[in-house]
């Protein structure tokens, strides 16, 4: 049984299929439907939306295991997969757990234990102070004692939940609250410790795999240094910035981590390392279970991991030792998204009406977890799929990439392919000179998107073809060339794309028009058809003004979504009738939400005062805290909610008014 959801459990299931085992998926009542459901030998149901009642819900997956007769249980990674009481549940049930001993999961699943174990076996950690049970008060003393910029980070969990970077004493108290509510919501423990910033650091990890009879191998690096919010977006092995030598020796390290626990199965034990002192790695944290960048080692390395995480949960020792391994090429891959990084990668929910992803093959691999007409809720994680791309060398495996990205068009909701494309195509990644801040440095040009007139001539054009489709053409009335004698005649519309406003007019024939924006030049057009490859996202091959556009594009109702090399633009024609649109963020003083999810936290009252920046209230969803800060300095004039509360997208959630100026005269 996989005690999870989404593409890992896909994954995981076409390796039991290959192996000739069968498969038990399980479910929340949101993915009764999905592509991991309908991939399973046989699926049970465990419980409403919310994780704590399903996917977190020990002794319902304990039963759902127990009714299908399963020898084993394969937790993914997230949810359970570093849960030692659903371990030591699998055991007392009887049933096997695909990943290491409860006690190792304990030990490193305790990053303040993990760190003192590790270097009493060697292994060198980041200067900090990782006692237990640190008050507040403790941890600002600890900051202070460490030196600016630190890292909060929780004891329990990982993947970056809960933690915080901190330059100045001044943000402190804010981070603090924040770092232990997000970790106490994602792990259920609220425990933080104070770790240096590492200058320039780069995020190097081992992947190791250790069986029960004293063999142990490590299959190289994966190098995650591009990341936002400690949250990983591209991997890639091997890492440029390691020689043969330096993997040897962290190969070393990271084995002697994972022995100090008495650690069997696959596990990945991470280091952070200085860009400018590559020689000086410092153990980070050992993740107990397999990672989500897993497939870029598998490609180099030419083993199916989940695989090999069975041989070993099944007793078999491992059927090769370090010196039989040899990795080949260079693979790289990023994770798929439902957010929006054009509004600060807000999440992005909403019904799939096309999906259309790069098609595999021996160079570029797809995990995915959703289909076409597959809702994407609040309830979980935004990653839709991985798409990894492998080459003899690292600039192969980056072109292949980018050309495969290329080929991402989802309708309905928006994802970060295009963003991925220009982190891609950034001089410091192609070179390699990476580190885990170049994102954050960067993140102004990697989002900005002016509104290319080109995207609204395409949709101009698509507009004018679907109102030609369901008209007669047989009727003259109908024809909407604007032909009239000695020219022919304008037509206009308004329209929104990506919340700009826009006055269209076009007119012209069926295969050349002409099209204007605003008051833009006029662009000559000219669309070819191609073959039809899918009837909803079908593709668009035009010229305008001597330059090609090619793309997908999908009708949803009265809107257009056009994708073009993994850019996404929303095209709504305006009703002539209803025309006003509702604004959403901070206009006025108005807060609202930009997501729809939970409220995690209300810091303000009516009346208080604010100062500008100030956080006054929290939105959560996907697993993405969201702050909502005083646009200016003022009073809180209204509040919406409370903490705990549902909200939807553009809700109002607070108020904020100038504080008003008190004049002092003096009375004669």
């Amino acid at each position: 049984m996989i005690a999870n959801r989404g593409e890992i459990a896909v994954r995981i299931i076409a390796t039991l299929r290959r192996l000739g085992i069968r498969s038990a998926a399980v479910y929340s009542d949101p993915d009764r439907d999905a592509p991991h459901v309908r991939a399973a030998d046989v699926a049970v149901r465990i419980g409403p939306a919310a994780s704590a009642e399903s996917y977190l819900h020990v002794e319902r997956l304990i039963s759902a295991a127990r009714s299908v007769g399963a020898d084993a249980v394969h937790p993914g990674y997230g949810f359970v997969s570093e849960h030692t009481g659903f371990a030591r549940a699998c055991a007392e049930a009887g049933i096997v757990f695909i990943g290491p001993p409860p006690g190792a999961i304990d030990a490193m699943g305790d990053k303040i234990r993990a760190k003192k174990m590790v270097s009493a076996a060697g292994v060198p950690v980041v200067p900090g102070r990782a006692d237990p049970n640190l008050s507040d008060a403790d941890l600002r003393e600890a900051a202070i004692d460490v030196g600016f910029p630190v890292l909060l980070k929780p004891s329990a969990g990982g993947g970056g939940k809960g933690m915080r970077r901190v330059d100045h004493p001044a943000g402190l108290d804010d981070a603090i609250a924040s770092a232990r509510r997000e970790a106490a919501g994602a792990f259920g423990d609220d425990t933080l410790f104070v770790e240096r910033f590492v200058s320039r650091p780069r995020h190097i990890e081992i992947q190791v795999l250790l069986d029960a009879h004293g063999g142990a191998v490590h299959l190289g690096e994966r190098e995650c240094s591009l990341q936002r919010r400690h949250q990983k977006i591209v991997e890639e092995a091997p890492s440029v910035l390691l020689t043969p030598e330096r993997r040897s020796a962290m190969g070393g390290q990271a084995l002697a981590a994972a022995r100090a626990c008495g650690y069997t199965n696959a596990g990945t034990v991470e280091f952070i390392v200085s860009a400018d002192r590559p020689d000086e790695p410092f153990f980070m944290e050992m993740n107990t279970r397999l990672q989500v960048e897993h497939p870029v080692t598998e490609m180099v390395w030419g083993l199916d991991l989940v695989e090999q995480q069975l041989r070993v949960a099944a007793g078999e020792p491992l059927a090769f030792a370090q010196d039989d391994l040899r990795p080949e090429g260079h693979a790289i891959e990023v994770r798929l998204y439902a957010e929006d990084p054009a509004a600060g990668f807000v999440p992005s929910p909403g019904r799939i009406a096309a999906l259309t992803l790069p098609a595999p093959d021996r160079h570029v691999r797809v995990d995915s977890g959703v289909a076409a007409g597959q809702t994407v809720g609040t309830e979980y994680d935004p990653m839709l799929a991985k798409v990894i791309a492998w080459g003899a060398d690292r600039a192969a495996a980056l072109s292949r990439l980018h050309t495969a990205l290329a080929d991402v068009h989802v309708a309905g909701i928006i994802t970060n392919a295009g963003f991925l494309r220009r982190l891609l195509a950034l001089d410091e990644v192609v070179s390699g000179d990476l580190d885990t801040d170049l994102v954050e440095r960067r993140l102004d040009e990697l989002t900005a998107r002016t509104l290319d007139h080109d995207v609204v001539a395409v949709a101009a054009l698509a507009v004018d073809h679907e109102r030609r489709v369901a008209l007669d053409p047989s009727d003259p009335w109908n024809l909407r060339t604007g032909w009239r004698l000695g020219d022919h005649a304008w037509t206009g519309w308004r329209a929104t794309v990506d919340g700009s406003d826009v006055n269209v007019h076009s007119r012209g024939t069926d295969r050349s028009r002409e099209v204007r924006v605003d008051d833009g030049p006029v662009m000559v057009c000219s669309v070819h058809e191609p073959p039809v490859d899918d009837p909803v996202a079908h593709r668009v091959d035009a010229v305008i003004d001597g330059r090609h556009w090619r793309g997908r594009i999908t009708h949803i109702g009265s809107e257009v979504w056009l994708t073009c090399e993994g850019d996404t633009w929303r095209f709504v024609e305006h009703d002539p009738v209803r025309t006003t649109r509702g604004a959403i963020g901070p206009v006025e003083g108005v807060l609202r939400s930009p997501m729809p999810g939970a409220v995690v936290a209300v810091n303000v009252a009516v009346g208080d005062i604010v100062v500008e920046g100030q956080v006054v209230v929290a939105v959560e969803a996907m697993k993405m805290e969201h702050a909502l800060r005083a646009p200016f300095a003022g009073v809180v004039a209204e509040m919406h909610v409370t903490a705990g509360a549902q909200v939807q997208l553009g809700a109002t959630l607070a108020v904020i008014t100038p504080e008003p100026v008190h004049e002092t005269r003096n009375e004669t």
